[in-house]
């Protein structure tokens, strides 16, 4: 069963990062049709909502190592399998970055050195923020994203609607942090395509770790104090 978990994280994983770098890569700009910043910040709320909904009864649907670590603080999540879970995810965002690149180089002219949907702080910051605008902006919106999804998967809330407040919260971070690192919350999906463009997207990719860790434990640590019985998760 434990096997099965891990296999649904990182085909989990795969989705979130697949679709919604892939929505950034392909699709952000194509000529006429380009789906822009609010497109991508939908892919990427829309792919955690629709795998909630399908291995969210499996694995419970982290598809990301900074929720993982922030559930366990949260009292949600056995210590235990924190690592497996990890390895689970990190891997799924390389499988999904290696599919996107073998796609995306079918186009002439395509160039993993432009980008490739990393995050980015600096002179790599879409708005060119600084790398503490970077980790500030990170380290609030994973803090935000981890009181989310323990408020809406907490016991007494409405049963069955946590999928879509945590896409919709998703979604939120996309259309707000975008500008700042194109939004990460998420070290696995950093990881995916930071790999296959090497470089500065790696040398800067310890942040994207950093950050949402710290946002996350924040988050969970937060919502345990304020909530009653915030360790008891919603009946499944």
């Amino acid at each position: 069963m434990e096997m099965k978990k891990y296999v649904a994280e990182l085909i989990g994983t795969f989705w979130l990062t697949f679709a919604g770098c892939g929505s950034a890569v392909l699709a952000a700009a194509f000529p006429q049709v380009g789906i822009g910043l609010h497109g991508v910040s939908l892919a990427f709320g829309l792919s955690v909502l629709t795998m909630a909904y399908t291995i969210g009864h499996v694995s419970g649907c982290h598809l990301n190592p900074a929720v993982t670590i922030g559930l366990a603080v949260g009292g949600r999540f056995p210590k235990n399998s924190v690592v497996p879970y990890i390895l689970s995810q990190v891997a799924g965002a390389i499988l999904a970055a290696a599919v996107l690149k073998a796609i995306a180089s079918g186009a002439a002219g395509f160039d993993v050195n432009g980008g490739f949907a990393s995050n980015g702080y600096g002179e790599h910051s879409p708005g060119h923020y600084s790398m503490t605008a970077a980790l500030l902006m990170e380290v609030v919106m994973t803090a935000v994203f981890l009181f989310v999804i323990m408020g809406s998967t907490h016991k007494k809330a409405p049963a069955g609607f946590a999928p879509i407040a945590i896409g919709l919260c998703l979604t939120l971070i996309h259309l707000v942090s975008i500008p700042i690192t194109n939004t990460s919350v998420n070290p696995a999906r950093s990881t995916g395509p930071a790999l296959f463009v090497g470089g500065w997207a790696v040398s800067q990719l310890w942040l994207f770790w950093v950050a949402p860790i710290m946002g996350a434990v924040l988050g969970a640590s937060i919502y345990r104090w304020l909530a009653p019985d915030a360790t008891e998760p919603a009946a499944k």
